[in-house]
C-alpha cells in the first residue's frame, strides 16, 4: 500500500511483516469498543499468535546483518523521514487512535503525535554521534568499547500513549542498528497499524520495522522468544513482573520495563501558591489521570493548606466543565478507556467512601448515562494504609494530606514500593534540593511536576522500573558493550613483536585473538 488513506470508515486489520500487510494465521480476534459511547469500533481486530511472531523474528533475522552495517548517516535519514512522516499524518494516527481511546486532539493527541516525531529525531541524530570509549593505556593495554546492536528487539506498548510510545521505544533501537517489533496495546491498536505507508516511504529495509497486534497472549510470545534479545515494556507492575520473569526463563533477554507510580508532590509553605496548584492539578487531570507519572498523592504544609486546597479544589470544578466528547475540538478531557478501566476507578472511590478512607470534598460520580466518563475528585484527611493512598488508581483522583516537618514529609512519600516521579514546591532553593535528592524516585521535579525528557533519563526505582528509557541511556539499553583490548608486546623489527594482539570478547563470551600491524 502506498499513501497514507486511513480513517474511522477505513481501519487497518492486517499485521505488518516484512514490509507487507498479512493476513494473521491465528484465527482469534479481537475487540475493541469506543469509550465515548461504548459502541463496538471492530471486532476482526487480527490477534497475533505463535507463527505470526515466528514469521517476523524471521524476517528480522534475515535484514538484521544488513541493516545493522547501514551507513549511520542513512539510518539517520530513514528515521528523520518517518518522523516527518508521523508529524504530517498526525491527525489521522490520533483519530486512529481517539476512537477506542478517547483522548482528545487538542488536548492530546498533537501533544502525543508531537512526542513521538521529536523523539524519533532526537535518536536519529545519534546515529553517528554514538561514540565508545577508549581507556589509559599504561598497563600496556589498549582498551576500547564498542556499543554493537543486540539483533532482533521488540516494544510492547500500553493503551495510554500508543503513538509517543513508538518514538520511545522504535527511536533508539532503529537508531542503534536493531531490527524493531512494535506490539501495540489491545485497546489501541489501529495507529500502530497504520504505520506500513509510513515505514515504506521512509525506505526502511523489509523486516526492519514490524507490527503485531494482539493482546497479553502475544506479548507473552514476544517475551519468551528464544531468538529476540530484547524487550522494552511499559505498562502495570504485575505484567512487568511476568515479561522478565518469562525473558529470564527463555533466552535471558534483556528487558527494559517502565511501570506503574504513585507520585508524590510535597508542596511547602514558602511555595508559589498558583504554580502549586496548576503543577499538580494538571498532573493529575491530565489525560483523565491516565499516566504513570501522575500526581496522585499531594502533601501540602499546614501553613498554606487552607489556601491550596480552595484553589485546588475550584481548579478541579473547572476540569470537570471540560469533560465531554473527545471528537470535539474544545473538549480537554475524555472517558477513561475502557468499561474495565472505569470499573477500576469507580471501585477505588466508592471503596474509599464506604471503608471511609477519607474525605471527598469533590466529584467521585460517572459524567452522563453513556461512556466512561468520570468526575475528577480529590480525598482530603486520607488514612495512610489505606488503599487509595497505596495503590494506584490511573485516573482523574487525588489524596491529599498536610504535614508539618521535612523529616515527615518524606519518610510520607518515600514509605512505597513505588517510584516513578516526585515533585517539591518550594522557594528555598537548597531545600529544593535537598528534598530532590531524598526523594526515592527515579525523576523529580522542582517547583514542576510529571515531566520527561528526550535528553535525560527516564524511568523508575523500586517496583516502578527496571532500567531507562530517552537520552544516552535509552541508545546503551538496546545495545551491548563489547571491549576490546591490545597488548603492544615492543621490541625489535621484524617479527611478532612489531605486531599488536588483538584480544575481543565476543557476545558468546569467548575470547578470539588475532594480530594486526
Amino acid at each position: 500500500m502506498g499513501e497514507f488513506a486511513f480513517s474511522r470508515s477505513n481501519l487497518p486489520k492486517q499485521l505488518i511483516i516484512n514490509n507487507e500487510y498479512v493476513e494473521s494465521r491465528n484465527s482469534k480476534k479481537l475487540t475493541v469498543h469506543n469509550p465515548k459511547d461504548g459502541s463496538v469500533v471492530a471486532d476482526d481486530v487480527p490477534l497475533a499468535g505463535e507463527q505470526d511472531v515466528d514469521e517476523a523474528v524471521a524476517a528480522a533475522e534475515k535484514a538484521f546483518p544488513a541493516w545493522k552495517k547501514t551507513p549511520p548517516a542513512l539510518r539517520r535519514n530513514m528515521i528523520m523521514k518517518f518522523a516527518d512522516l508521523i508529524e504530517k499524518h498526525g491527525k489521522e494516527l490520533a483519530e486512529l487512535t481517539r476512537i477506542t481511546l478517547g483522548a482528545p486532539y487538542g488536548s492530546f493527541g498533537a501533544f502525543e503525535n508531537q512526542l513521538c516525531a521529536e523523539t524519533l529525531r532526537y535518536n536519529a541524530g545519534w546515529c553517528d554521534k554514538f561514540g565508545g570509549e577508549s581507556y589509559p593505556q599504561e598497563d600496556g593495554f589498549l582498551k576500547i568499547v564498542r556499543y554493537e546492536p543486540l539483533g532482533v528487539t521488540a516494544g510492547i506498548i500500553p493503551w495510554n500513549a500508543p503513538i509517543g510510545n513508538v518514538g520511545l521505544k522504535a527511536g533508539p533501537a532503529l537508531a542503534t542498528g536493531n531490527c524493531f517489533i512494535l506490539k501495540p496495546s489491545e485497546k489501541t491498536p489501529f495507529a500502530g497499524l497504520a504505520l506500513l505507508p509510513l515505514i515504506k516511504e521512509a525506505g526502511f529495509p523489509p523486516g526492519v520495522f514490524q507490527v503485531l497486534t494482539g493482546d497479553g497472549s502475544t506479548g507473552a510470545l514476544l517475551a519468551s522468544h528464544m531468538r529476540i534479545r530484547k524487550v522494552s515494556f511499559t505498562g502495570s507492575i504485575p505484567t512487568g513482573k511476568r515479561i522478565q520473569e518469562m525473558a529470564s526463563k527463555s533466552n535471558l533477554k534483556r528487558v527494559t520495563l517502565e511501570l506503574g507510580g504513585k507520585s508524590p508532590a510535597v508542596v511547602f509553605d514558602d511555595c508559589n501558591l498558583d504554580n502549586a496548584v496548576t503543577w499538580c492539578v494538571n498532573a493529575i487531570t491530565g489525560h483523565s489521570g491516565q499516566v504513570c507519572f501522575a500526581a496522585s498523592r499531594v502533601y501540602v504544609q499546614e501553613g498554606v493548606y487552607d489556601k491550596f486546597i480552595e484553589k485546588y479544589k475550584t481548579m478541579f470544578a473547572e476540569r470537570t466543565k471540560a469533560v465531554g466528547d473527545p471528537d470535539n475540538e474544545s473538549t480537554i478531557l475524555g472517558p477513561l478507556a475502557d468499561d474495565s478501566q472505569f470499573d477500576r476507578v469507580s471501585g477505588f472511590i466508592n471503596r474509599a467512601n464506604e471503608q471511609k478512607s477519607g474525605t471527598m470534598i469533590i466529584g467521585g460520580s460517572r459524567i452522563g448515562e453513556k461512556g466512561y466518563y468520570i468526575q475528577p475528585t480529590i480525598f482530603t484527611d486520607v488514612a495512610i494504609d489505606s488503599e487509595i493512598h497505596t495503590q494506584e488508581i490511573f485516573g482523574p483522583v487525588a489524596v491529599v494530606r498536610t504535614f508539618k516537618t521535612e523529616e515527615e514529609v518524606m519518610k510520607i512519600s518515600n514509605d512505597t514500593e513505588f517510584g516513578l516521579m516526585a515533585g517539591v514546591f518550594t522557594q528555598d532553593i537548597n531545600r529544593g534540593l535537598r528534598v530532590a535528592s531524598e526523594f526515592e524516585s527515579g525523576m523529580v521535579g522542582v517547583n514542576c511536576m510529571s515531566m520527561m525528557f528526550n535528553q535525560a533519563p527516564f524511568g523508575g526505582n523500586k517496583q516502578s522500573g527496571v532500567g531507562r528509557e530517552s537520552g544516552i541511556a535509552a541508545l546503551k539499553a538496546f545495545t551491548d558493550a563489547k571491549c576490546s583490548s591490545g597488548f603492544e608486546r615492543g621490541g625489535g623489527a621484524g617479527g611478532l613483536d612489531d605486531y599488536l594482539m588483538v584480544s575481543t570478547r565476543e557476545a558468546d563470551g569467548d575470547f578470539h585473538l588475532g594480530f594486526v600491524t
